[in-house]
């Protein structure tokens, strides 16, 4: 593996209120985007892709029992997407894995008219964005 560049991410770590259902959901996005299990134990999971890997945890010093993203603190996790037929196909499969697609009336173009990308939101509240790389513009 090459060094990562000055100023890259090292890595993500989300605290989640039930491990399980984030797993089914944040775990099988993560593996569609190519990341690969990394280590595993009992309160969490962490997803390597190459020098940059993210954590899902159910930790025992949660000071809150449910994620609200409009609250200080993480708002969304944003993901380059290969294509818009790839997020079309994550944005269709995810209904089955615990996602729901936010600003339905806007998609694809939810983030503007040159922005290509699915919006997601899983059961805890976690919100992802599929931003297509080779995003086709709306015309």
């Amino acid at each position: 593996m090459s060094r990562p560049s000055h100023g890259m991410l090292h890595h993500v770590e989300l605290w989640v209120p039930d491990l399980h259902p984030a797993l089914a959901s944040l775990g099988w996005l993560l593996e569609e985007l190519g990341y690969a299990l990394s280590q595993h134990w009992e309160g969490g999971r962490s997803w390597r892709l190459g020098p940059t890997y993210l954590v899902i945890e159910q930790s025992p010093a949660l000071t809150a029992e449910e994620h609200d993203r409009c609250r200080p603190g993480l708002n969304h996790l944003t993901f380059h997407v290969e294509d818009a037929t790839t997020v079309e196909k994550l944005v269709a499969d995810a209904a089955q894995h615990g996602w729901h697609l936010m600003f339905p009336e806007r998609h694809p173009y939810a983030g503007g008219g040159q922005h290509y990308a699915g919006y997601l939101e899983n059961d805890d509240g976690f919100e992802v964005e599929l931003v297509a790389i080779n995003s086709p513009q709306r015309k």
